[in-house]
């Protein structure tokens, strides 16, 4: 059975615009969910073995790991994405990519940011679907569900109150400036697939 384990992102700690007590609370919260996934991966696994794959307990344990896997993914590909210091590579793979869906990075970065800014608490996600290689900004409101089919997520941003209100309070769109101050572009443009 496979056993997940929590990544160690404290390098994080000191980047501009993020506390050190936001990035400590939110890797915790991040802990939880890899803590959780295992947890509820071992009880499936002995049920199973049990003959209980059927039950009522077996499905509500089964829909309850999309939220907790999901919530520990997510939360990677976010402070994965996170650390830089230079802007996108124009002329790069992604930086054409925008600008042939977008017609500019301006232009995705607009939507982007005002998909991030939406009332509500979720991610706001750029993703490539791998079917046709077509960039996509989704608003996603719980980690289990409205995922787009076939899409691989490149660029993560969390904008549940957890991610930016101790720093922030209300303020969403200085929060959503300081993700865009350091994002690393590399790390969202290596996970792009076509």
């Amino acid at each position: 059975m496979m056993t997940f384990q929590a990544k160690d992102f404290t390098k994080l700690i000191g980047m501009e615009g993020f506390s050190e007590t936001l990035l400590k609370n939110h890797f915790t919260l991040y802990e939880g969910y890899v803590k959780n996934t295992n947890t509820l991966t071992e009880k499936l696994a002995n049920l199973r073995k049990e003959g209980k794959g059927a039950d009522p307990e077996y499905a509500e344990m089964k829909r309850r790991l999309g939220w907790e896997f999901d919530g520990m993914r997510l939360h990677e590909c976010y402070f994965e994405n996170l650390g830089g210091k230079s802007p996108l590579n124009a002329e790069g793979k992604l930086g054409a990519k925008m600008r042939q869906e977008f017609g500019s990075y301006e232009e995705w970065e607009k939507d982007f940011k005002a998909t991030g800014a939406m009332r509500g608490i979720g991610w706001a996600i750029l993703y490539q679907d791998v079917t046709n290689g077509s960039l996509q900004n989704f608003w996603i409101n719980e980690h289990d569900a409205g995922h787009p089919a076939c899409c691989v997520p490149l660029l993560v941003m969390d904008v549940f109150e957890h991610a930016f209100l101790t720093d922030y309070g209300l303020k969403r769109a200085d929060y959503i400036a300081s993700f865009f101050k350091n994002v690393d572009w590399n790390a969202v443009e290596q996970r792009m697939k076509m």
